[in-house]
């Protein structure tokens, strides 16, 4: 009876530390006006072949908070066989009638056929932004393709840029804001997964570039360039588990 009760415990505990964290997802809210007066819902790192959020629980916040546009910031699958997952939740996504826009992340680079998942995007009606740019309303949207994969490429994603108006940045990696070297005012990323499991060392074990070497991997952060964000991301990358870092969707009011 002791061995069970043991067995019961330990699994317990196991469950509320590494997959409750997985399933409880947090609504990040960040308030940082840069004079556009827009709500952008971002939803990073779905990793849909280790995601434990369902398509409906982010609909539903998708209809509670009601943002101007929705980014997704990268990482999708890198498994052929879920693309079918992954576009259940594009449908998902796009079926709130909401402008939606995308980058490409590392993962999405190891996928044997990439113009699979492009073409799911098409399918829905989600611009992916490669290393280009569009104007939207008040500020222009930027799309710098992945940087970890060596696919970002500065010069032609700012093409036609015109400084006077807000530039809001969306990627994947977000170590690419060391590499920029021109103005703008803020940047969505993601990638990093707020360390995933919050232990020491664990970006030693892990290396994820120059910015978690410093200490930056999630959160609000500023250079001489501009402000950027990096999303705690809502999937998990490798082990499907997280350690005290939860699942997150971010609410960006600019």
């Amino acid at each position: 009876m002791a061995i069970i009760l043991t067995l019961g415990i330990t699994v317990l505990l196991l469950y509320l530390l590494f997959i409750l964290p997985t399933q409880w997802l947090k609504i990040e809210k960040i308030t940082h006006p840069i004079g556009i007066n827009k709500r952008i819902l971002q939803i990073s790192d779905l990793h849909v072949d280790r995601l434990r959020i369902s398509a409906k629980r982010i609909q539903h916040v998708i209809a509670s908070v009601q943002p101007d546009y929705i980014f997704l910031t990268g990482d999708y699958t890198y498994k052929e066989h879920y693309l079918t997952r992954v576009g259940y939740y594009l449908k998902a996504i796009a079926d709130s009638g909401i402008p939606v826009y995308a980058v490409l992340g590392n993962h999405d680079y190891e996928l044997p056929r990439l113009k699979k998942l492009l073409d799911l995007f098409g399918v829905y009606g989600i611009k992916v932004l490669r290393n280009e740019n569009v104007m939207l309303d008040d500020f222009q949207l930027v799309g710098i393709d992945d940087d970890c994969s060596h696919h970002s490429r500065i010069l032609p994603s700012f093409r036609g840029i015109d400084d006077s108006k807000p530039v809001v940045i969306m990627t994947h990696d977000p170590n690419v804001v060391l590499k920029i070297n021109r103005p703008f005012q803020y940047l969505m990323a993601g990638h990093l997964h707020g360390k995933q499991l919050n232990v020491p060392f664990f970006f030693a074990l892990k290396p994820k570039g120059p910015l978690s070497v410093k200490g930056i991997y999630k959160g609000l952060h500023h250079n001489k360039d501009g402000s950027f964000y990096i999303s705690k991301g809502i999937g998990q990358a490798g082990v499907n588990a997280r350690f005290m870092v939860r699942s997150e969707i971010t609410i960006h009011d600019l």
